[in-house]
């Protein structure tokens, strides 16, 4: 079997994604959802659609809409709207070849396909991350005392984590890196936490509470997602740079669980560095594969040049349109088969290498880090 053929057929663990959306949109909403960085309407003069992520869809996502390559923008809205969004997104997900969706559901929960809502649509099995900072919010909403959170909140975490398979940090957005990342006392988690929730909670951004829920992690002992790099704009990227979790890294108490460093980009070159400091490190690029289009390749092999090819994975960051889920998957499979099969081409890299590195990332790595158990030899997917 050919490299090609080898990385086509591959099923693929995105161990970092959320749900598809599940109610219709309008061409002007699906364009806000392909601009990573604004939340804002797209202006009149200009269309999402020209741009790296725009141009990716039309040649990759029209052919399983029944449209040629690179059909043109009214033709793919025209069909995808004829389809609807139950097909189209049954369409997309199938075609991923993923055996398995590690599904953050913290984010607009409401909006989207939950674990059972994309199982059933793709076919594949679903897990569950939990979302430290959502699961902090709900206690706020219930209005639990600052001398109970630290106990509720622990009780909360160990309930909610019973089927899941890790948790999530969004600390880039809601303070940055730069803050002290050491354990808070509990006298300085309860007196936080009154004030919170004497304030009405809401969207949490208190430090001392936001590192009490990473530490909580750390001693529930799964895999902690922490976002890095690239997101929208109530984000300050420089204070997603994954080298300012140095401090927090060189902790020996986090030392004790995997640490997986989402997105990275663009500070995926500093991410593979961390992946080779620390053994507990693990980074991917996903979400910035999409959203660079035609140069995923470089980005990819970029993340390749530092890390050892145990420490990286595959995800999409897919949320809301399904293009994003296949996308992610469709570009993965293309940028490694062009970067590797040129390593093989030119002597560096033996075939047989290549095709175990794939599978180790593609697969091999979440499966053993997530203790996914055995997963299948073979999943549907478009050939690239």
């Amino acid at each position: 079997m050919s490299l090609a053929e080898h990385v086509a057929s591959m099923p693929l663990i995105d161990h970092h994604v959320h749900g598809a959306f599940t109610a219709e949109l309008g061409r002007a909403e699906f364009e806000v959802h392909l601009n990573e960085g604004s939340p804002e309407p797209v202006p009149e003069w200009m269309t999402q659609f020209d741009s790296q992520l725009g141009f990716a869809i039309r040649r990759w996502c029209a052919p399983l809409l029944d449209l040629p390559e690179r059909a043109s923008v009214e033709a793919y809205w025209t069909r995808r709207t004829e389809l609807g969004v139950a097909e189209v997104t049954e369409r997309f997900l199938r075609a991923a070849g993923v055996s398995d969706w590690l599904l953050d559901t913290g984010f607009a929960a409401e909006t989207v396909l939950g674990p059972d809502g994309m199982a059933a649509a793709s076919g594949s099995a679903a897990h569950e991350i939990v979302r430290l900072e959502s699961l902090a919010e709900e206690l706020a909403a219930d209005g639990v005392p600052g001398r109970e959170y630290a106990d509720e909140f622990g009780s909360r975490l160990s309930l909610a984590t019973r089927n899941a398979v890790g948790v999530k940090s969004v600390l880039a957005y809601r303070t940055g890196f730069g803050i002290d990342l050491s354990r808070p006392s509990r006298r300085d988690v309860a007196k936080a936490a009154q004030r919170w929730v004497d304030a009405g909670g809401g969207r949490l951004v208190d430090a001392v509470l936001l590192r009490h829920g990473l530490h909580a992690a750390v001693e529930r002992g799964l895999p902690i997602q922490i976002h890095t790099g690239l997101g929208d704009r109530d984000l300050d990227l420089h204070e997603a740079n994954p080298v300012r979790l140095l401090d927090f890294l060189r902790l020996p108490e986090a030392a004790a669980v995997p640490i997986m460093l989402l997105h990275c980009y663009p500070y995926h070159r500093e991410a593979a560095y961390l992946a080779q400091a620390f053994p507990n490190v693990h980074i991917d690029v996903g979400l910035a594969l999409n959203h660079v289009g035609v140069r995923s390749r470089e980005v990819l092999a970029e993340s390749f040049e530092l890390a050892p090819f145990a420490k990286l994975l595959y995800s999409s960051d897919g949320w809301g349109p399904p293009e994003l889920h296949y996308l992610g998957a469709a570009l993965w499979r293309r940028a490694i088969t062009t970067t590797f099969g040129r390593w093989v081409e030119d002597g560096d890299w033996s075939l047989a290498d290549a095709k175990r590195i794939a599978d180790m990332v593609g697969r091999e790595n979440a499966a053993r880090l997530y203790q996914l158990g055995a997963i299948g030899n073979s999943c549907p997917s478009a050939g690239f």
